[in-house]
């Protein structure tokens, strides 16, 4: 079956991989995928009928993930947790307030983009489509990420 074709602007298209598609592609199983869909670590697209799609940045960002199980032996409760040290607001430039009130700021166990009951300004935004979201999937960004935005030099 070939993969689906989605428009991304006036001229490009994106290809679109079905959950079957982007497991043999991956050399994974779906219910790998739905696993770490489930845990947070990734939030492809889906149909109105619930089906998952996927993006070549979603392949990419799971090929970090499997990257760093497998070779570098971090568990998802460490990916998690590593994810969770990229400081959101400071990359948004949320306000003193917002930010008191973000449970993103305190949390330590879950990336921003899924704690739940976020400001209104995270709340109704696509966090596929946030930068933060979108610059993890890089396995060499997530550490020069913590670093810019946490280090004083």
């Amino acid at each position: 079956m070939p993969p689906h074709l989605s428009k991304k602007g006036p001229v490009q298209t994106e290809i679109l991989y079905s959950i079957g598609e982007a497991a043999d592609l991956l050399g994974v199983s779906a219910p790998t995928l739905r696993m770490y869909e489930r845990e947070g670590l990734i939030l492809p697209i889906r149909k109105p009928s619930r089906h998952r799609l996927y993006t070549e940045h979603d392949l990419e960002r799971i090929r970090c993930l499997r990257e760093m199980i497998n070779q570098k032996k971090v568990s998802i409760a460490g990916i998690k947790s590593i994810l969770s040290m990229i400081p959101c607001w400071k990359i948004k430039q949320c306000p003193e307030a917002v930010r008191r009130s973000c449970p993103a700021f305190e949390t330590t166990d879950r990336p921003c983009w899924i704690v739940e009951d976020k400001p209104w300004n995270c709340s109704r935004a696509d966090c596929r489509n946030c930068s933060v979201y979108v610059d993890t999937s890089d396995c060499h960004k997530v550490k020069h990420l913590v670093a810019e935005h946490t280090l004083t030099v």
